[in-house]
């Protein structure tokens, strides 16, 4: 892995006059002059998913100097790195191998000079053997009632991810309810605890190093109202489960080893679905449609390490991505998938992405003068259309768009989903070509850029060249939600690499918890023991003035 300051490359040179010739053409010029625009930018992955991303303002020659860009930091030598098992992560000294954990070839992948794939497999056993009891109903509980409820306590990577597929493949889900607890709000564990049936409830405690504080907190509380009904500490092996790489701190806790799903620390948490972290997606839809949505992302992985740059789908997204965020200073990105089952992707997606790339120092130690991580955000179907839509055609920000539906959906209702992708076509050509138009030209309607045709009320213009990628899937399933997630997870790989940040930490992350671990003990002091600036002390001070000293 190669540490290339980007900016500093010919190509980058290159991009930056490429864009002051390119930057002010309209879409609808890029539309007119090439009769094959869509072919030349677009894919369709195994006849199935369409990728089209030529409704972005980038030429042939953009997307040329973005791959000459891709390949002066030698992506190629960084791609083969990671699913070599070299330790990439170098602030942690790991290797990054999540995509290991849907190697369905089997092929050997070695971390420090041992074959892991034995080891994934056995855990992939592990949880096939125990979902499988589970869902027939021949794991039962301490009085001999079979399981109905399945709790999730886990925070970031280890909610997220299951929470997000879980509810994508509604449809596929089976008889069990899934539940997922992450915040430390008392109001929502209490929830749980007043409301669940201890006998017939089993609780996931997901937590890679097992001590993360919000979700031992979380499991400590059930453990404790747990033993308070059923009085006997031994009734905890039929309910409590512990998926993690700290074995021994889940045996303290009081983890039954048979119980503990080992996970690695070559294994980042927001990429751990595929883990023994996604043992609820697995509960929820059973074992081979868990197999198949392994089989989608093995699949993208194949694309992603042999393709050439130029069909590569993840490459070609990231680098129209880091086109905008770094030459048109976009800064944000928004994720808009038209199903509501995917109502959770995009919150996942920004994890993925922010606390991978949102980074300041690049991998040589040195504070960065490009733009890194973009902001992500986004909101389902046409919730958005009345929600943030108006800034996006008619704002003064440019905010590259990624729209995402399924062709056919698994609705009965089958006029709502045509009214809905109706919406999802209509919103990516606004966007583009905007509103008012004097001539038609190898069909598409030519933008009036001197407003010669507007008519008197210019609060009803639109002037287009909103850039968009469109993804459709033939429907949601689970291999497709395979591929669509480590397209995602690649894009940022590509991205991370190029900008020449280290993506698979989270310091960031650390130093909050760090902080109000120390704040934590501050909470009851008196106001000459406080050690933070005014701001902070004065709060700290206003919390214990009214905090109610008898709880």
């Amino acid at each position: 892995m190669k540490n290339i300051i980007p900016i500093c490359t010919n190509a980058w040179k290159e991009l930056n006059n490429h864009f002051s010739h390119i930057k002010n053409l309209h879409m609808v010029d890029l539309f007119c002059n090439d009769i094959n625009r869509f072919k030349n930018f677009s894919i369709i992955f195994k006849d199935k998913i369409l990728f089209d991303f030529s409704k972005n303002r980038i030429t042939l020659e953009t997307m040329k100097k973005l791959f000459n860009l891709a390949k002066e930091i030698n992506l190629l030598e960084s791609i083969e790195e990671m699913f070599t098992g070299e330790k990439i992560n170098k602030t942690e000294n790991r290797s990054v191998l999540h995509v290991a954990l849907r190697n369905r070839s089997n092929t050997s992948i070695l971390v420090d000079g041992n074959d892991i794939m034995p080891m994934v497999n056995k855990v992939l056993n592990d949880m096939k053997s125990f979902s499988n009891q589970v869902i027939s109903g021949t794991w039962r509980g301490y009085s001999g009632k079979s399981i109905k409820n399945i709790v999730n306590l886990g925070i970031g990577g280890s909610d997220l991810g299951p929470r997000m597929v879980t509810k994508a493949l509604t449809p596929y889900k089976n008889h069990l309810n899934i539940i997922y607890i992450s915040n430390i709000d008392g109001n929502d564990i209490l929830n749980i605890v007043n409301n669940c049936d201890f006998e017939t409830t089993i609780f996931l405690i997901s937590s890679k190093n097992f001590q993360t504080e919000e979700t031992l907190t979380n499991a400590m509380t059930i453990q404790k109202y747990f033993l308070k009904k059923v009085k006997n500490q031994k009734f905890m092996d039929k309910h409590f489960f512990a998926i993690t790489a700290n074995i021994q701190e889940a045996l303290t806790f009081g983890i039954d080893r048979k119980n503990i799903f080992q996970m690695w620390d070559w294994v980042g948490g927001r990429y751990s679905l595929w883990s023994a972290m996604g043992l609820s997606i697995m509960l929820s839809i059973g074992f081979d449609n868990f197999i198949k949505l392994l089989d989608g992302a093995y699949d993208m992985d194949i694309h992603f390490r042999t393709q050439t740059f130029e069909k590569n789908i993840p490459v070609i997204l990231a680098l129209i991505g880091i086109w905008y965020n770094n030459f048109f200073n976009t800064e944000t990105e928004a994720i808009l998938p038209y199903d509501q089952y995917l109502d959770q992707f995009p919150k996942y997606i920004q994890q993925s992405n922010m606390e991978s790339n949102g980074k300041n120092i690049d991998r040589n130690g040195n504070k960065v003068y490009w733009q890194t991580g973009p902001i992500i955000w986004g909101e389902v179907g046409t919730n958005g259309q009345h929600s943030f839509y108006q800034l996006m055609h008619q704002g003064t920000k440019l905010i590259p768009c990624d729209f995402i539906a399924p062709i056919n959906s698994h609705s009965c209702l089958f006029h709502h989903h045509k009214i809905l992708l109706s919406n999802f076509f209509a919103q990516t050509h606004a966007l583009a070509f905007g509103k008012y138009f004097i001539q038609k030209k190898n069909n598409i309607f030519l933008y009036d850029s001197e407003n010669k045709n507007i008519d008197s009320n210019k609060f009803k213009y639109f002037e287009g060249n909103r850039p968009s990628n469109t993804i459709l899937l033939n429907k949601i399933t689970p291999y497709s939600l395979g591929v669509l997630i480590a397209v995602y997870e690649h894009k940022i790989f590509v991205q991370g690499m190029i900008l020449n940040v280290f993506s698979f930490d989270q310091w960031g992350v650390e130093l909050g918890k760090n902080v109000s671990s120390d704040v934590l003990n501050m909470l009851k002091l008196t106001k000459n023991d406080l050690k933070y600036d005014s701001s902070t002390n004065n709060l700290i001070n206003f919390y214990n003035h009214l905090y109610d000293k008898r709880k």
